[in-house]
């Protein structure tokens, strides 16, 4: 009985070990649900299959284990890759890579709404915070060492 209880013990404790080495993304539909059930901050990552520095901070800042913590406990943490060719329904419209029947390596109408600056055309990565009402609080166009990236999130 008692070899039983601590396997169960063991393996539950594996399992919430597990959930926390990774950040647990989620595409902008799933958010959708999600901001319906519970009000919280957003955290965006727009990322591209060819952003050199996207891919060091995915393999460095976003293995970082207080940022995991983080992002999975006090955010909706989502991830897109800004050249998806998929429909995305979210907020009641629904969005889609109009570039990518023009060019090669459009960029899907999500991240160029949320991501564009004025001033220049939109470069990766970029991460945001998003206030609990969906507004901008911080964006950065700069790849994010883990320190970095710590202040950007508890800012």
């Amino acid at each position: 009985m008692n070899r039983t209880i601590l396997i169960i013990f063991i393996c539950l404790s594996q399992a919430v070990l597990g959930q926390q080495k990774e950040i647990q993304w989620m595409g902008f539909e799933e958010l959708e649900d999600s901001l319906q059930i519970e009000s919280r901050p957003v955290f965006v990552y727009f990322y591209t299959d060819w952003c050199v520095y996207c891919k060091k901070m995915d393999r460095n800042a976003f293995k970082d284990p207080k940022i995991v913590s983080k992002l999975n406990k006090d955010f909706y943490p989502v991830k897109m890759n800004a050249e998806s060719l998929e429909k995305i329904e979210f907020d009641g419209q629904v969005f889609t890579n109009e570039q990518a029947r023009i060019k090669r390596n459009g960029i899907h109408q999500i991240p160029l709404i949320l991501g564009s600056r004025d001033d220049r055309p939109i470069s990766f990565p970029v991460l945001m915070v998003l206030d609990e009402n969906f507004r901008v609080k911080i964006k950065s166009y700069d790849y994010l060492t883990s320190e970095k990236m710590k202040l950007l999130i508890n800012g």
